[in-house]
């Protein structure tokens, strides 16, 4: 198997050949019928799963707390195809951070 970021930027492919833009077809593509829909449809499943993965969270179930992170980063890179974002830059801002103190990080933020 590819590395991770290499399965990401594939992932961000199609995706993003779900956009209107592309022609994604909302009638045959789970993705394109949010994206036809507009920022609402998929900002409401981000939250969702987000709320899903702290309940196996707080359940411990490992099995769950996967699937969940699954769903949740899933509905986060349609979010950011929708923005014209990519995973390698979110990649890029993780690798930005590291060996930065989180509170350091925090503190350097504008709020």
């Amino acid at each position: 198997m590819s590395s991770s970021s290499d399965f990401l930027a594939v992932l961000a492919n199609t995706l993003e050949s779900r956009l209107p833009s592309n022609g994604g077809n909302p009638e045959s593509s789970y993705v394109a019928k949010l994206y036809h829909k507009g920022p609402d449809s998929f900002l409401k499943k981000v939250g969702e799963e987000a709320t899903e993965l702290v309940m196996a969270c707080k359940d411990a179930d490992k099995e769950r707390i996967i699937a969940e992170t699954a769903d949740l980063w899933f509905h986060s890179m349609v979010a950011l195809g929708y923005y014209g974002l990519r995973p390698e830059q979110v990649i890029t801002e993780l690798a930005r951070r590291e060996g930065v103190s989180g509170l350091v990080e925090k503190a350097s933020r504008k709020e």
